[in-house]
């Protein structure tokens, strides 16, 4: 037994001892398939005067939900029905797709921290009660982590910072250039798109190992 397994073994009997558990490093991950997010006058013009969200699901992260409400989102070449908004109502109108949605639909949506929609692609939005073309809004979100500021210390990184991060599971990819994003309202939580779950075989359970930049050899 060479002399880390014999270390991780005494610290796992200590910290048992001691009434704690060893401290997890891994990171959760999360599939985001293509959903929106709405402005409150978007939303009324979709679905109507007044019109307010209702929940069908809390997401992960604190005050997030996933709607019953759902919209077509049209392009130069085609459509997609069904796609989820997520509340509650933003500042901003923003429909996020994978790469794979995008040549559905037949537009270029840049790779984008999420709200960062200036000069992004064009969207046609339809509702049960309206439709809005929006001049720019559509992107591709940028594979990013969500974690608390206490997170952010405990794996030594800071908010716009770039990671990597190793997905294991039956088919492990490493996925690079992954955005940290820090708040005092984030849960920990990695979140990718279809095509990267889909290359790497990534589910709900998957959990990621950080790697930072400097630390690869």
């Amino acid at each position: 037994m060479d002399q880390q397994a014999i270390q991780a073994i005494v610290a796992e009997v200590v910290s048992r001892l001691q009434g704690t558990s060893p401290q997890d490093d891994s990171i959760p991950i999360a599939v985001s398939a293509r959903h929106c997010h709405l402005s409150q006058s978007d939303l009324e013009a979709l679905f109507g005067e007044g019109y307010e969200l209702t929940k069908k699901a809390d997401l992960s992260q604190p005050g997030q939900f996933a709607a019953n409400e759902t919209i077509t989102i049209a392009g130069p070449r085609g459509s997609l029905e069904k796609v989820r908004i997520l509340g509650p109502a933003r500042k901003m109108t923003q429909v996020e797709v994978s790469l794979t949605d995008s040549i559905k639909l037949g537009s270029k949506p840049p790779l984008r921290e999420s709200g960062d929609i200036a000069g992004s692609a064009a969207i046609t939005l339809v509702g049960p009660k309206g439709s809005l073309y929006k001049k720019e809004g559509l992107i591709i979100a940028q594979t990013h982590i969500h974690m608390s500021p206490d997170d952010a210390d405990r794996f030594s990184v800071k908010n716009g910072e770039y990671v990597k991060v190793e997905a294991g599971g039956i088919r492990p990819v490493t996925l690079g250039k992954v955005l940290i994003r820090v708040s005092p309202r984030y849960k920990l939580e990695m979140h990718v798109d279809t095509d990267e779950a889909n290359a790497g075989f990534i589910t709900g359970k998957t959990k990621g190992k950080l790697i930072k930049y400097e630390a690869m050899s």
